[in-house]
């Protein structure tokens, strides 16, 4: 199961209340106010992991509250600071406050933290209170209450290539014969109903993720199939592989597949299809592929982007694919 969305109530530790004591000991009369401090609350506090691909843990557990901080002691003893609650979310989570819309963080590397529920603040103890005029002060203060929010926390993968394409087109096929992935490949569509992340290793030891993103349709922007479900898992993605199926067995022409899959990227988010890109022509052991290749060039004569003559199924062609890839992946992470 594939969680990709969740709200979740997060709060921090209250703080612990302060101490009214007075010092009693032998041979000190007049001994003073010696009332302990509180202990600060804990906070809860986020920490990306690579090894969380999803929020599926968090669907079933959405409360998340830190410790309370303990109160303080005579003897000028202070509490004990309450325990932090650590929650471990994929890389690539976006969290957002769900009463105010603010964007609390985006966690989009390995080990980043962020804190989003404080803990309250210890209270005084009467010893703070003291003065010349009252040296015997019974005030103290109680601890204030930690922060509490709901949240929502939303997972956009972050990988260096994203394979897009119509149902059926066969990027599941391809990522498998690429990658170490083994997504579920099957002959209908939307056979992938949520992004599938493989990483590619490469003989000088250099690796690049590759995801194969749930098929797109025509009205995805408009949140038509899968929708605003599939377009936000290739938003963060450097590089755009386009995979055509050039056979045309769906009754589907490649040209218009190509041009619809690029205005539906520019209608959710303006430029996302001018990003890096690399066209495959798959399925090219199919009767007609050839043709329907030679149309498609016909069709945009003005297209400078490489194109790579591919049979996934077959796996014939993918060195050149990957050689293609990593370079293009090489270009683009220099650049930053």
């Amino acid at each position: 199961m594939f969680v990709d969305k969740v709200k979740i109530k997060v709060k921090g530790g209250d703080g612990g209340n302060g101490c009214c004591s007075f010092r009693r000991e032998k041979f000190v009369p007049k001994g003073g106010p010696d009332g302990g401090d509180g202990g600060n609350g804990g906070n809860v506090i986020l920490e990306s992991s690579e090894n969380e691909q999803s929020l599926i843990d968090l669907s079933f557990v959405r409360h998340y509250e830190a410790g309370r901080g303990d109160n303080g002691k005579g003897k000028d003893l202070i509490g004990r600071t309450g325990q932090d609650v650590v929650v471990k979310v994929p890389v690539g989570t976006v969290i957002t406050n769900i009463e105010t819309g603010e964007l609390l963080g985006d966690l989009n590397e390995p080990g980043m933290r962020l804190t989003v529920a404080g803990g309250g603040s210890g209270g005084w103890g009467n010893r703070h209170f003291a003065t010349s005029t009252n040296r015997a002060p019974r005030r103290c203060n109680p601890g204030t209450p930690g922060d509490e929010l709901m949240i929502e926390l939303e997972l956009k993968t972050i990988a260096d290539a994203g394979l897009v394409g119509y149902p059926n087109a066969g990027k599941s096929t391809l990522l498998g014969a690429v990658s170490n992935a083994r997504p579920k490949v099957a002959p209908y569509p939307f056979t992938t109903l949520n992004p599938v992340v493989g990483v590619v290793e490469f003989p000088d030891y250099s690796r690049l993720s590759v995801a194969d993103i749930p098929g797109l349709i025509d009205g995805a922007s408009q949140n038509v199939g899968l929708g605003h479900e599939f377009l936000r898992h290739i938003e963060r993605t450097a590089l755009l592989v386009y995979v055509l199926d050039m056979s045309g067995i769906d009754g589907r022409a490649p040209w218009d597949d190509f041009a619809s899959l690029k205005r539906e990227l520019n209608i959710y988010q303006k430029g996302l299809s001018r990003r890096g890109m690399i066209i495959v022509a798959n399925k090219m052991d199919a009767p007609g592929s050839r043709e329907n290749l030679a149309r498609f060039r016909e069709e945009f004569p003005k297209l400078r982007l490489p194109i790579v003559e591919m049979s996934a199924a077959l796996g014939e062609n993918t060195d050149a694919f990957l050689d293609l890839l990593k370079g293009k992946v090489q270009a683009i992470r220099k650049k930053r």
